[in-house]
């Protein structure tokens, strides 16, 4: 029989999403898929071609360290003191097989079975399960504003011990960036409250428009705290099939973690190592190059979806690769739907277009527009929907 555990976890809505759309296209279905968080981009070639001499310098067959290889995590030192002059150490760094899996691993590390962890609805799909399998409790705050954000005030208002807050900036799926005020506030908050604090930020070297982004780094020291960073390469560097990423946090969580990792991985794989390490030390122009075309897309695109009746994004988005507008309740009603996870199908099925539902994230009445593609596919996205939502408007 298969476990009750793995009988509780609910597939990753934006993958499902993904794969119904590439099924669809496999039958000849012209479908825009737009669900999965990923770009156009290639991998920079001369990523590409650092692996391949790794290859070919027979550097790839045989284990690495459990953390990674020296040069990576040394890498990895150098970015975070270029990026926010902060002084890391090489125990303060683990490589793990994707930023997923650090995050994965440190659910098991840090939550305990009934452990109350706290994160800002919308979210991202997985913290969800991940919680879950660690036995954590999930707390899943609802924004009363059009901002979408975890504040100090949400905190105050909770009456349960909570071990973990997970803080995503820019956030998926909203694009939205935390500032550098609610950051402090809010590791402030986790610091009095002795509770650890997970800053995702994979998607930190994606912010457009002049907003600026802060790292945890920056505010206070990695060592001996409860601040935990999540980051990787797969987002800013076109690389999300080569699953690298990295936890940084205080030596003692590095070493539970990797003790946790000798049995689930072994090693990061070490070919892809040597692509990050690349990724990390060699040219960074093509990192501004596709910053540049995200920006470009969402100001052409954030105009022209809140143009579909029927759809609005509030505020617009300052990072990331994401659009996440509201559906109007009068398209449900019109439509003869009870949710937007039934619309999103429709949706998929009538417009060949696919975005996940707000559902996924834990905040029903939305959809997920990436609008990491061309601009020209995004334009035929847009119209495809518009076509759909004037029937019902």
């Amino acid at each position: 029989m298969i476990s009750e555990r793995a009988k509780t976890v609910e597939a990753a809505a934006t993958l499902a999403m993904s794969k119904l759309a590439k099924d669809m296209q496999a039958n000849g279905i012209d479908v825009i898929n737009l669900g999965v968080g990923e770009s156009n981009f290639q991998t920079p070639k001369h990523i590409a071609q650092a692996a391949i001499q790794a290859i070919q310098a027979e550097q790839t067959s045989f284990y690495t360290p459990t953390s990674g290889i020296k040069a990576l995590k040394q890498a990895i030192v150098d970015q975070v003191k270029q990026r926010f002059d902060a002084d890391i150490a090489l125990n303060n760094v683990t490589v793990t097989t994707g930023a997923k899996l650090s995050l994965y691993a440190l659910m098991q590390v840090l939550v305990n079975p009934g452990d109350t962890v706290v994160a800002a609805a919308p979210l991202w799909v997985s913290y969800v399960e991940q919680i879950k399998l660690a036995g954590g409790i999930l707390h899943q705050v609802e924004p009363v504003n059009d901002e979408l954000k975890l504040t100090v005030a949400d905190l105050d208002t909770l009456s349960q011990s909570v071990k973990l807050i997970i803080l995503n900036s820019p956030t998926n799926p909203t694009g939205q960036v935390y500032t550098r005020d609610e950051i402090t506030a809010i590791l402030d908050w986790a610091n009095q409250h002795d509770v650890y604090i997970i800053l995702d930020e994979i998607y930190g070297q994606l912010i457009y428009n002049g907003a600026v982004f802060t790292s945890g780094l920056q505010l206070q020291a990695l060592e001996n705290s409860r601040m935990v960073i999540v980051d990787g390469v797969s987002k800013a560097y076109a690389m999300t099939g080569w699953r690298i990423g990295w936890t940084l946090a205080s030596s003692e969580i590095i070493i539970a973690m990797n003790k946790l990792l000798d049995h689930m991985t072994s090693n990061p794989t070490a070919v892809a190592q040597y692509a990050a390490l690349a990724a990390l030390t060699g040219d960074q122009s093509s990192v501004e190059e596709m910053r540049l075309a995200f920006e470009n897309r969402l100001n052409v695109t954030y105009d022209l979806l809140n143009a579909v009746p029927g759809l609005k994004v509030a505020i617009k988005p300052q990072g990331a690769f994401y659009l996440f507008p509201k559906v109007s309740p009068d398209v449900l009603v019109a439509a003869g739907l009870t949710s937007t996870s039934e619309l999103s199908m429709k949706i998929l099925k009538e417009a060949h277009v696919a975005m996940p539902s707000g559902e996924g994230f834990g905040m029903p009445g939305y959809l997920r527009m990436g609008y990491a593609k061309d601009q020209a596919v995004l334009n035929e996205a847009v119209r495809r929907l518009t076509v759909f939502f004037e029937q019902y408007t």
